[in-house]
Order: C-alpha cells, then sequence, then structure tokens
C-alpha cells in the first residue's frame, strides 16, 4: 500500500533535536506499558508564521525590546500541553502545512520546511515529536490540504488527541469537519480569538506563541 505523504507511518528519515535542549527521536511510539497513545498537531504553517509576525512586531514596541524568532520545539510542547497532552511515552505528528512558494518559517527556529523540520523528531517530557512538511500543489489550497491531514487524523487508529491551527478564514470549513469527530477524539482548534463553538474545545494560540518567544509574564 502506498503510503499517505501527510501522515507519517514510519521512522522519519532524519532524527535530530529540534531544540538543543531535547534528544533526538526515533520516530516509534514505545511498545512499553506506559505508551499513552497517539496525538497529532495540524498547523497552518503560513498563518501561523504570520502571526508570530504581528505578535513580536507588536511586542517589540510594547517593551522596547528586541523579540527573538520562536523556538519550534517550545512552541510544540507548549501548544500540546494547551491542547490537553499530559507527560507521557505519547507519539504527536506535528503536520506543518505550507504553500509551495514558502521553503521557510521566518519567524521560527529551525525554519527551513525540506532540510530543518521535515522529517525530523525530539523527544520531550511530552513524549516524542515527529514532523511533517507537506507543500500544496498548484490546483490544491492551503486549507483541502489541511482538512485532509486533519481527516486522516480523526480516522487514524489510536488517536486519543487532535490539536489544529487553522488559518481563521478556514475555520468554517474545520468546524464543519470536526462536527463528525469520534466522541473520544479530544479536539483542540486553536485561534487568536474566541470563535463560533462546536464540537471541540478551543484555545488561544497566542498563550503558547508567547512562550516560544520568550515573552515573560511579568513583562505584560
Amino acid at each position: 500500500m502506498e503510503q499517505d505523504p501527510i501522515i507519517q507511518k514510519e521512522t522519519p528519515k532524519k532524527t535530530q533535536p529540534v531544540s538543543p535542549s531535547f534528544g533526538g527521536g526515533t520516530g516509534e511510539a514505545s511498545t512499553g506499558e506506559t505508551s499513552t497513545g497517539v496525538a497529532f498537531i495540524i498547523v497552518d504553517a503560513d498563518h501561523l508564521d504570520r502571526v508570530a509576525a504581528d505578535m513580536s512586531a507588536h511586542f517589540e514596541r510594547m517593551l522596547g525590546r528586541r523579540i527573538p524568532r520562536a523556538d519550534l520545539a517550545r512552541w510544540t510542547e507548549c501548544l500540546a500541553q494547551d491542547g490537553g497532552l499530559r507527560e507521557g511515552d505519547h507519539l504527536t505528528q506535528v503536520v506543518l502545512v505550507h504553500r509551495a512558494a514558502t521553503k521557510a518559517l521566518d519567524h521560527f527556529v529551525p525554519s527551513l520546511f525540506a532540510t530543518e523540520i521535515d522529517g525530523q523528531a525530539f523527544k520531550g517530557p511530552l513524549g516524542e515529536f515527529v514532523f511533517s512538511a507537506p507543500q500544496t500543489e498548484p490546483d490544491v489550497g492551503g486549507a483541502d490540504l489541511l482538512c485532509d491531514a486533519l481527516a486522516l487524523a480523526l480516522e487514524q487508529p489510536g488517536t486519543k488527541h487532535i490539536m489544529v491551527v487553522p488559518d481563521e478564514a478556514d475555520y468554517d470549513r474545520v468546524s464543519q469537519l470536526l462536527q463528525g469527530a469520534p466522541a473520544d477524539r479530544h479536539v483542540t482548534v486553536f485561534a487568536m480569538q474566541p470563535m463560533p463553538e462546536g464540537r471541540f474545545q478551543q484555545d488561544i494560540l497566542g498563550y503558547s506563541l508567547m512562550v516560544a518567544l520568550g515573552i515573560r509574564g511579568e513583562e505584560v
């Protein structure tokens, strides 16, 4: 059977730390009794990068200091916690959907999709995070690819947590797709402001980005 390029089913081609604070991963969930299931983080990466740019510009004016690029691994872990993931031997697949013209994230480290992000993995207290970075085809929009990844995650056996970061222009389409989500899936949709309710949890995207950008609570 041909492997779907969006959802990884095998060990990634490269396994090295995304953040210097973490060791390299294997891309495979533990087979021991402590394994606590599979999770997915599905992101419109172009939208995420725009939000990070806006937040950086805002807080640089507000705080009067330079805001560094966001730590991608730190952001991923913070978002996972906001989405209900807790410490354990989880395997989380992080799918960063992006336009073919977008070769890198401008406001995150690491940044290059093809050589620094796609196929990489890291381990931390929440388990292992494995990254893929599918790009849109000329006749396929970003929303189409994100929704395809989301539909696959909803069907994936053993999935317990799903976190989605769509462009807010695509929120209604994502919400409609999630109306058919299985009852045992814990789904959280992230946006920069409260959105119409659906059959899922909501959370604010800015909280995890503030941490990843190095903005301390006492500063604001």
